[in-house]
This record gives structure tokens, sequence and C-alpha cells, in this order.
């Protein structure tokens, strides 16, 4: 399995892509910036300028039920933007 598990397609990120041409994608936890990048370079074929990464705990949640609270925890994944040189960019939906 690569570094890279899936792009971050949301609006907020598309909005950082058309503006501030950055990118965001969900990476493995054991990832640096310098994997990230060579990864994305692979993949996309562009020119980058940076990467920013962010690790994100996992969250409890409970509920209330019939039968009693039920407790658990989101997962925790690693986030990375990368913003890319001037008139690059990347289309996510080219082979759909």
């Amino acid at each position: 399995m690569g570094i890279i598990l899936k792009p971050i397609i949301t609006e907020k990120m598309t909005q950082k892509g058309e503006t501030l041409n950055q990118f965001g994608f969900i990476v493995d936890k054991s990832a640096n910036k310098l994997q990230i990048k060579n990864e994305v370079k692979d993949l996309y074929g562009v020119q980058i300028l940076s990467v920013n990464t962010m690790n994100y705990a996992g969250k409890s949640k409970s509920r209330f039920t019939k039968t009693g609270v039920i407790s658990g925890k989101t997962r925790s994944y690693k986030k990375a933007v990368v913003t890319l040189a001037e008139g690059e960019t990347i289309d996510f939906f080219s082979n759909i």
C-alpha cells in the first residue's frame, strides 16, 4: 500500500485548490514530508513547492440506546496539504 491513502475532496479543499493551488490528501501516519512530496510527484507529475502535515487524534463518541450507553472512538489520521507551483494543477476526476 502506498503512502497516499486518498485525496480530500471537500468544499474547503476545492476552494483552496482554485485560489491557493493547494490540494489535500489523507496519508500514512508514519510518512514524512519528503516521502509525501515524492509520492505526489510520481503519481500526478507535478512540481511541488511545499508540504504541510497535520496529525488528527481520534475523538471519543458515545450514544444512548435502549440497552445502555455505547461508547467508541473514531480513527486517527494524518493529513497533508500540498502546495503546487504556479500553473500546475491536479484533476482528481479525470479517470471517472
